[in-house]
This record gives structure tokens, sequence and C-alpha cells, in this order.
């Protein structure tokens, strides 16, 4: 694999734009998935890579961004994890909520590099981690936010078991969630709805009903 300039690839190949449902943040976006699916190909050498997740503004993030900045008081003064973070909107969400400090976390090269753009870009100060936090012990967070990380069975029910440690450690877990197929709903407390704005190149329907879940 090719080493690139993920930082000057990210601002090449995005624009600056605001979510539909999250107007108080910026982000660096792509406008279409396929053509910067190919180009972080081209430029790595690789084929088969992951989609860019850090590219867009998924309904997950959107629905839990919003939840966040209308409920600061959740985030406010405490130690926050946003796991997966992909673009950094939710962990920059908390950030302006008033969180005493926010971890970002993603294994994805590229998004860790997106959220240090996006953080800068919205003037918030946050910590980024490219650790798989998943191999290891729930860390000691007062709030742990997952957008839109149950789509695959493997990697969900590793998700569901690590907030599970988490939340007996005492954290308070938020999940974004669009229906995704491998959500564990029997173990979790509905919050709140959000009808989101999305492109059809990513969902399956131009407005997702996105709900907010409590662990």
């Amino acid at each position: 694999m090719k080493i690139i300039d993920h930082t000057d690839f990210i601002r090449r190949n995005t624009s600056v734009l605001t979510p539909p449902l999250v107007p108080e943040v910026t982000l660096y976006l792509a406008h279409e998935a396929v053509p910067i699916w190919q180009k972080t190909e081209e430029e790595l050498g690789e084929i088969g890579l992951p989609p860019p997740f850090w590219a867009f503004a998924w309904a997950g993030g959107q629905a839990l961004a919003r939840y966040v900045l209308d409920h600061a008081e959740i985030v406010r003064g405490r130690r926050v994890l946003d796991l997966a973070t992909g673009s950094g909107l939710v962990a920059i969400a908390a950030k302006k909520a008033g969180a005493d400090s926010v971890m970002a976390a993603d294994i994805d090269s590229f998004a860790c590099a997106a959220a240090r753009l996006n953080a800068r870009l919205n003037d918030v100060g946050i910590t980024i981690t490219d650790e798989d936090l998943l191999l290891g012990q729930a860390a000691s967070f007062d709030v742990i936010l997952v957008g839109d990380l149950f789509y695959e069975k493997a990697l969900a029910e590793r998700v569901h078991a690590w907030l599970g440690e988490a939340k007996c450690a005492g954290a308070h877990i938020l999940i974004g969630d669009p229906g995704r197929s491998y959500l564990p709903k029997s173990s979790l407390q509905h919050v709140i709805d959000y009808n989101v704005p999305v492109t059809r190149e990513l969902e399956d329907a131009e407005i997702k009903r996105t709900a907010v879940w409590r662990l």
C-alpha cells in the first residue's frame, strides 16, 4: 500500500458542507460515494478497501449529534468517547455541547485525519486515536456515543459486548441507528426518532427514519 498524505487527499476530494440535521457543524464531505471510493483505491494502489465512511454524515451520526446538541446536559462536563467516529461529527457535537473531554476513536487512518481536520474546522479540541478499543477492556468514560455501527453481524456482536462491559463500569451509552439489521433492540431503550435527509447512493431512501437508543 502506498503512503499518501491523508489530509491533502481529504482536502482535494471533499467540500466543506453542513449536514442537513446538524447545521451547527461543518465537515469535509464527499458529494458522491463511488468517485471518492475509487480515488482512495487508486491513490493507495489497493482494491477492495472498505467504503470511505469518514466522507459522509451518516444518518445514525446525524441523529446522535442532533440529540447531543439539543440535550447538552448529557455530556456537559463529562468524559466522552465517540466510538468509530468516521468524520468526527458526533465527537465535535459533544465538544460543542460542553463535554469536558472527547476522544474520537476510529481504526481507519483516513477517518482519524478527517476527524482532525473537521475538529479544526469547527474550532474544537478533541483527542483522536486509531487504536481498536474493542480489543481491550472498556475504558473509563462517562458517556459513550455510537453512531451507525451495527451494519455487520460480527462487528455488531463485538460492539454490543464491549458496550455491555462499559455500561457495567458506569458509562452512559447512546446509539444512533437508522434501522440496521444487527442493532440489538431487545437490550436498548428507545429515546427519540428523527427524519434524516440522506443520499440514495448510500441508503434506500432520501429520508431515513433514524432513532437514538440508550443501552
